[in-house]
């Protein structure tokens, strides 16, 4: 499995016996300004994502349409059977026969009991499907947001992907479980309402369906401005969990250099814009209501009033007019609830392109079409080469001009520099973090990019600056370096690199749960943490980019001690700010400008009169 350890935190104070060879912690591929724009979407994605998360469910989903439309059917024969009883029923009992009316009455009590019924179960089905959506979506968005690549979560802050996965979820969650609901019970109800009208007097149908043209006008009204303000507030929404979460993480600096006010007042920004999209959102729901609720008003008036004219002619019954009056009641009461309906499928259908635009969202660092296999290694390091590699920043700024390497296997190389000379960029590109813009790295001749990820990861291991520890014991954390290590081997890998000791003083020892971070544990033995997790993998190349910069001086020397003993036969990359580190490599490599311009083991730089040379003797000087 790829092994990427991340150990690091604040820098250790500075030592006499140390001299950094370079100005602060270096940032080789610079994060764009704090990007405000949200992930793209491309055209057709949210109905893709949509039939993608139904398809699985088709059957139930068909077999919930069916009870729905059975439910309906009875709970819509209730006007039409008071018609009968009113027209039939009740004249065939002044006759003495009451065997009309009660037919009528057993039909009603019957659709009254099946009715409810059968909405449970609708319910019940229903229930179960939309838990089984958002189930898999949740699942979705957590595995592509790992396997986005390292330029997407540099460009877009991890707020806005828990905003997808949480305010964005609950908006979907609140339309399947309430807005569906209502939005088939309300169209349901509009078609049978519909033929029904038709059916009992043609002529004041059709003059009760012309109400939905002026109805029908409001409702796209609403939908084309609330459409708008939904996107602002599931924006806004997604900000603000983006500044809550950017605060949270450095709540040690905030509190620091007293940064609350600060914070409270950008927060403050993004609280209003939040309240004041969802505010205008619930203002056009109120507008929709107020105008949808006259015109029903208005049209049912017209309707009864014609209607009971028709009777005093004798051209109607007084029970079709009493069924009609019924089932106007039942097809403009539901406005309201359309209205919640539409209101739930603006929030939703913007939560929706929202999710679809990031699960829609490639990996720029893709796996192969074809993986291609190592060949079977000759010792326990590889070779490494970059030919022609070069590589710019998405904004078109070159970072690494054409850059040429080889590095033969076994062989331990330190790269110095100073900042933005490209020492982490090489780094990162041997890691596969980035792809090059042009060039290729070969690990024994294969290209990076034909290798599988697996295959890549469990032969070249990253150690990086920032130390980074799951909750978990100790032995845990370890253990990611190798999933199916044993109790054993992950102990060893903690005693070569000098960690055991430590470990064993914790109060449960290698048990002992680290909590959220590493944070009971000091930032020097997270790193060694990470170090032991890095070795136990056994990786055939490791890369150490600034890796021992949170150990004081008793634990560097101890991690030097050991990783002679472990990069002994492996390829290594050592990226240096540190002479002391410098020492145990065989080759050092001086970067200017993403270009090497000293090459050479450690004693000839030291002995002739280039940079390093120079940096060398500042560094002895220092301990005089």
């Amino acid at each position: 499995m790829t092994t990427t350890v991340e150990p690091a935190g604040p820098a250790a104070a500075d030592r006499s016996d140390q001299a950094d060879l370079t100005a602060p912690a270096e940032e080789e591929l610079p994060a764009p300004p704090a990007d405000e724009e949200d992930i793209p979407v491309p055209p057709g994605a949210p109905r893709a994502l949509l039939r993608s998360l139904l398809a699985p469910h088709r059957a139930r989903i068909t077999v919930a349409m069916v009870v729905i439309l059975v439910q309906q059917a009875a709970l819509q024969s209730g006007p039409l059977l008071v018609a009968v009883a009113m027209d039939r029923g009740i004249p065939a009992l002044r006759e003495h026969d009451s065997g009309p009316l009660v037919a009528v009455v057993a039909g009603y009590l019957f659709c009254a009991l099946l009715s409810p019924l059968l909405q449970w179960v609708f319910i019940k089905i229903s229930a179960r499907v939309n838990q089984d959506v958002l189930l898999d979506l949740r699942g979705r968005i957590f595995r592509h947001a790992q396997r986005l690549s390292l330029d997407f979560h540099e460009r877009y802050t991890s707020g806005r992907i828990i905003s997808r996965a949480t305010s964005d979820i609950d908006a979907l969650r609140e339309l399947l479980s309430e807005g569906l609901q209502e939005l088939l019970t309300v169209f349901l109800s509009v078609c049978y309402i519909s033929v029904l009208l038709v059916v009992l007097d043609w002529r004041l149908g059709l003059a009760s369906l012309a109400a939905f043209l002026p109805l029908a006008l409001v409702a796209h009204s609403f939908r084309t401005r609330s459409r708008r303000v939904y996107r602002r507030s599931r924006t806004a929404a997604a900000s603000m969990i983006v500044r809550f979460t950017e605060t949270m993480n450095g709540i040690r600096p905030v509190q620091a250099f007293r940064r609350e006010k600060a914070n409270d007042a950008a927060f403050g920004v993004v609280n209003r814009q939040a309240s004041a999209a969802n505010a205008e959102g619930f203002m056009e729901l109120a507008r929709y209501v107020g105008l949808s609720r006259a015109t029903a008003n208005v049209w049912f008036t017209g309707i009864v009033l014609m209607g009971a004219y028709l009777v005093a002619d004798d051209a109607l019954e007084l029970g079709v007019l009493t069924a009609f009056a019924l089932y106007l009641r039942r097809l403009f009461d539901p406005i309201d609830q359309l209205a919640m309906f539409l209101n739930s499928y603006q929030a939703a259908a913007a939560a929706l392109e929202k999710i679809a635009g990031l699960l829609a969202h490639e990996p720029t660092v893709a796996e192969p079409a074809e993986p291609a296999e190592l060949p079977q290694a000759a010792s326990k390091g590889r070779e490494v080469s970059f030919e022609g590699t070069r590589f710019a920043y998405r904004t078109g700024k070159e970072v690494l001009p054409p850059f040429d390497l080889l590095i033969p296997a076994g062989q331990t190389v330190a790269v110095v520099g100073a900042t933005g000379a490209g020492k982490s960029t090489v780094a990162k590109l041997l890691a596969r973090f980035y792809d090059p813009t042009d060039g290729r790295i070969r690990l024994d001749g294969v290209d990076l990019r034909d290798l599988a990820t697996p295959e890549l990861r469990r032969g070249v291991v990253m150690v990086t600056q920032e130390s980074f520890l799951f909750s978990g014991t100790v032995a845990e954390n370890i253990a990611i370096g190798r999933p199916g290590a044993t109790r054993t081997e992950v102990e060893q890998a903690a005693r070569e690199i000098g960690a055991y000791g430590f470990i064993a003083a914790l109060p449960d020892g290698f048990d002992t749960d680290v909590r959220k971070r590493g944070g009971r544990i000091s930032a020097g033995q997270r790193q060694l943490v990470a170090f032991a997790r890095a070795l136990l993998a056994d990786p055939a190349v490791l890369i150490l980019d600034e890796a021992t910069s949170s150990l004081d001086v008793p634990g560097e020397q101890a991690v030097q001690r050991a990783m002679r003993t472990v990069l002994a036969g492996r390829t290594a990359v050592i990226i240096a700010h540190r002479l002391s580190t410098v020492e145990i490599a065989d080759r050092v490599l001086v970067m200017d400008q993403g270009r090497i311009v000293e090459d050479g083991s450690p004693r000839q730089l030291i002995e002739g009169a280039g940079r390093f040379a120079t940096l060398h003797r500042a560094w002895r000087d220092s301990l005089v």
